[in-house]
């Protein structure tokens, strides 16, 4: 096992890619995790990016551990690295870990996420985070439709907007439809494949007909542009 490798402008930038997504999963799961992306460019440096660092005291730069090379082994005799869960113990802490390989060019490996639960942090804290009134700083709160089909999901979009326009009294009936093109339009359906003759029928009108609502919708937002 090489000490380094060398990585080409393709796995520097999938490296870049890990590092923006450590940021959004540190935000989804609170505290309690810490997130250490390790390069195998230079193990005597591995740490690129760490979050919540303060539970092992380490920073950018560090180097990989011993438990990490062992893993690294294990993970390069591997034909295809896989993620791997596991148990183990800091500072006599039980932590609930993940490393997940990050493949490079040619499938080869360049680097590893590691993910480690505290199983030490206090109960509030943990459930802080997934409950909006009891995070300190509260996160949006939206409304998601999960489908297993594109029919449904535009059959979904198409009630809601249905629903808002006409509960709407400005909204004439000769203008509902126009209002719910636009309002599934805002939500980018029509970027879906066949989209057009799925909410066609579904508005019991022609293809013409959505394809002449959706110009002008177009045509005003250059218009305003």
């Amino acid at each position: 096992m090489a000490d380094h490798l060398t990585f080409s402008s393709t796995e520097r930038k999938i490296l870049e890619s890990c590092a923006a997504a450590m940021d959004g999963l540190a935000l989804y799961l609170g505290e309690g995790y810490e997130f250490v992306l390790h390069s195998l460019e230079d193990l005597s440096h591995s740490v690129v990016k760490i979050i919540n660092g303060h539970y092992s005291n380490r920073k950018p730069g560090a180097p990989i551990t011993d438990f990490g090379l062992n893993l690294l082994r294990d993970l390069e005799q591997k034909q295809k690295p896989e993620p791997q869960v596991y148990f183990n113990y800091q500072n006599g802490t039980l932590l609930k870990s993940t490393t997940i390989p990050i493949l490079g060019d040619n499938g080869r490996m360049i680097a590893m996420l590691c993910i480690n639960f505290h199983t030490d942090i206090p109960m509030a804290t943990f459930l802080s985070g997934f409950f909006p009134a009891g995070s300190p700083s509260p996160l949006p709160q939206r409304s998601e439709t999960f489908s297993d089909n594109v029919d449904h999901f535009i059959h979904a979009a198409l009630d809601q907007a249905k629903a808002t326009v006409f509960a709407d009294p400005r909204i004439s009936s000769v203008n509902r439809n126009k209002e719910i093109i636009r309002l599934v339009h805002e939500q980018g359906i029509f970027k879906m494949k066949n989209a057009v003759p799925k909410v066609a029928q579904e508005l019991g009108v022609s293809k013409n007909t959505v394809y002449l609502h959706l110009r002008s919708l177009k045509n005003a937002d250059h218009t305003e542009a």
